[in-house]
């Protein structure tokens, strides 16, 4: 495994344009077009309350995550796409600690996120830092395709 880098992307910096660029043509190759936020990425990344965190590899995108918190009680993961060749090789995971420790630094009581039940990998990866299956939601992708809504509550006394 290449050692990769979890950086924050910051409006503004020198290397925005190309991170965004990258981003942008991994969510196109991930996620279905109706799944894809690549339309409207810009606007996604303008809402002051969302962060963007992605791996970086000698200069390269190799993933990236989205977070949000919507109220003071419940932020949410919206995004969390690795490049395909980069698979299985931690990335995803660091970037969902980066992301679960940006959201406890806000202070909410909950993290969600919504992950198609076809996908084992992203599933494991989930229970493993400690998400729970909160229910099985009836097409929400498309009318043939479900989510399970997964929760990671934060304990007060940590």
């Amino acid at each position: 495994m290449e050692k990769g880098v979890v950086m924050e992307l910051i409006r503004g910096s020198t290397n925005w344009a190309k991170v965004v660029e990258d981003i942008v043509k991994l969510e196109k190759k991930t996620f279905p077009k109706h799944e894809s936020l690549a339309q409207t990425f810009d606007g996604e990344l303008r809402k002051r309350n969302a962060g963007l965190l992605y791996v970086d590899v000698d200069g390269e995108t190799m993933g990236y995550a989205m977070y949000s918190w919507p109220s003071s009680l419940c932020a949410s993961i919206t995004k969390l796409a690795v490049k395909e060749n980069c698979r299985r090789q931690g990335h995803g995971e660091a970037l969902l600690r980066a992301a679960i420790d940006k959201c406890r630094s806000r202070k909410v009581q909950r993290v969600s996120l919504h992950v198609d039940p076809t996908r084992s990998a992203a599933v494991n990866l989930y229970k493993k830092l400690g998400f729970q299956v909160d229910c099985l939601v009836k097409s929400y992708y498309s009318a043939d395709r479900d989510a399970y809504r997964m929760y990671l509550d934060f304990d007060d006394s940590v």
